[in-house]
């Protein structure tokens, strides 16, 4: 059988990549998490292995060339055995239905032959899901059925634990539970049968399986297919309408929706991309109204010109023929230059801004960081004023929490955070990225070095993962190494805040700050500038200085960050 290898979900807001490298030709053997092409973001570069062992059939990707996610990059023929090793291996299930040719009754996930005489009933073994990488273990805090009760398709069964979040376990067919192989309060491995159920062809497994729940985070679902076993020589079709398989490999971005398998397959019909609805049921989870409402005001927006391809609510302007004044030269955008521009246009139409600038004596701060750079220097790490920075700011943001918040407007919410990731604006030769640190406040400043020298390296070497570049709740913009003296940096939403920093330079400063009648009571002082732009719809401007004043006073007098931090 031929299967589609197919461009992964990489992230919200993420619709296609550059194919950087194609590792594999026609003809070309293939393994289980081999690497077989290369891919570039606007903001990092990705390896994307198979999921399926087999030959390279048909390659219909070049290098160079830009896919959108979704689509076909390589055609590989499995076997009826490498799929169900592929399938065994993997372990985990795919949201496609399983359909066996010629047969009338449904597959379901590890099946088993019962002890009834009746050819129509099996069992179905359901184990823990995938929650995420690096997840292995869960504990289990409910068991919300006993061996002879019934259960529906979507019901939920259990409630997990892992170290972010409890999740809602929903089980993918009806039938009666015959065994409960777990208690409350013990440890469960993932792929691990927890609960055996009996079912019928009535109550077979749905043709997409509702993924677990995790409420904290946007999920995503499993790519990767469960073992089926065939009952004869019939060939497996993974799709319902189409006469070859499908199979996703690896979703990149780790992001489950918490939707039910038929809202998931409405969305795809009307061409909306599930990622991107907003769920207003328990936990978030997604209903046909959500998808429904969400379509709507994208064609409402698009209708009246609100939305403009690539400008965010821009109205778009024809450009003039600049060949007719001389000679031109035109370069295509690099993703992250693209990337930067459109995030950039969105942050400027929907915040509104608002910059407020103030000095700080860093004269004082400047010897400590000589004195102790090379203490820094021996523990890997560079004793920068940006390092220094970022523990002031995850102290402030604990004195000012609105400043580490984000604005729900739809739900006329403002969502305060309880942790402190900072970004860093890095400049690299394909554009800005913005590296987040996080939990700046559970690190010392040694510690917050070495960590920035090495985001910094592996942003300029284009090792940055997509993860590495999320979940900031406030970002750094440190030019102080090129010069100039202030400028405006835009917020980078969802934040509501931005610090830029400025090239520190000496000044002529009267001691005590009060003039005296000698020219004698001056000093020169290094003087750093600061440029603090927020969002205006939750802070306003007495904020806003209160808020620039606490920086300047804790570089100025370090231990304010152990008094108030």
């Amino acid at each position: 059988m031929i299967v589609d290898f197919r461009l992964p979900h990489l992230g919200d807001g993420i619709n296609s990549a550059d194919v950087v490298k194609v590792l594999v030709k026609e003809g070309d053997q293939i393994k289980i998490d081999q690497v077989v092409v290369e891919i570039e973001t606007d903001k990092a570069t990705v390896e994307v292995p198979s999921d399926v062992a087999g030959t390279v059939k048909k390659v219909l990707v070049k290098e160079g060339k830009k896919a959108n996610v979704g689509e076909t990059l390589i055609e590989i023929e499995v076997s009826g055995q490498q799929l169900a090793e592929s399938a065994s291996e993997i372990g985990s299930v795919k949201e496609q239905k399983t359909e066996i040719r010629n047969k009338e009754s449904e597959v379901v996930a590890s099946p088993s032959t019962t002890n009834d005489k009746s050819p129509m009933t099996k069992h179905y073994e359901f184990k823990i899901p995938a929650l995420g990488e690096n997840i292995t273990t869960v504990s289990v805090s409910k068991v919300l059925v006993k061996p002879g009760d019934k259960v529906t398709i979507d019901q939920i069964v259990l409630e997990i634990e892992t170290d972010k979040a409890t999740v809602e376990v929903p089980t993918e067919v009806g039938g009666v539970v015959k065994s409960v192989k777990i208690k409350e309060g013990e440890k469960a491995a993932i792929g691990q049968v927890v609960l055996v159920i009996e079912t019928s062809e009535t109550g077979a497994v749905k043709s997409e399986p509702v993924k677990s729940e995790m409420p904290t985070q946007p999920r995503v679902a499993s790519s990767k297919t469960e073992a089926i076993q065939q009952t004869g020589p019939s060939e497996i079709d993974l799709t319902h309408h189409m006469p070859k398989a499908v199979i996703v490999p690896k979703d990149i971005s780790k992001v489950v929706v918490p939707a039910a398998p038929s809202v998931r397959g409405f969305s795809r019909e009307i061409g909306v991309d599930i990622h991107q609805v907003r769920g207003t049921g328990p936990h978030g989870r997604i209903s046909f109204d959500d998808v429904k409402s969400y379509a709507k005001k994208l064609n409402q927006q698009i209708q009246s010109g609100a939305l403009v391809s690539g400008s965010f609510g821009v109205t778009k302007e024809t450009l003039p023929d600049f060949a007719k004044w001389g000679g031109i030269d035109r370069q295509p955008m690099s993703n992250i230059r693209r990337k930067t521009a459109e995030h950039l246009a969105y942050s400027w139409t929907t915040i509104p801004h608002v910059t407020q600038f103030d000095k700080a004596d860093i004269t004082e701060l400047e010897n400590l960081r000589k004195q102790f750079g090379k203490k820094v220097d021996d523990a890997g790490g560079k004793l920068t004023i940006t390092a220094v920075l970022l523990k002031v700011i995850a102290s402030a943001l604990k004195v000012f929490p609105q400043f580490s918040s984000s604005v729900d407007m739809e739900k006329s919410e403002i969502v305060y955070k309880k942790y402190y990731n900072i970004g860093v604006a890095v400049d690299t030769d394909r554009g800005l990225l913005v590296p987040v640190i996080r939990d700046v406040d559970k690190k010392n400043i040694i510690q917050i070095s070495i960590e920035l020298a090495e985001a910094s390296k592996k942003a300029r070497d284009k090792k940055l993962s997509l993860e590495e570049m999320q979940g900031g709740c406030f970002t750094i913009s440190n030019l102080g190494g090129i010069g100039g003296t202030y400028f405006t940096p835009i917020v980078n939403s969802p934040e509501v805040a931005i610090l830029g920093v400025s090239k520190s330079s000496f000044e002529p400063v009267y001691v005590d700050g009060k003039p005296a009648l000698s020219a004698d009571r001056l000093e020169p002082r290094l003087m750093m500038p600061l440029s603090l732009s927020y969002d205006h719809r939750i802070i306003d401007g007495a904020d806003g200085i209160r808020f620039l004043r606490w920086v300047v006073n804790a570089l100025e007098n370090p231990f304010l960050l152990s008094l108030e931090g």
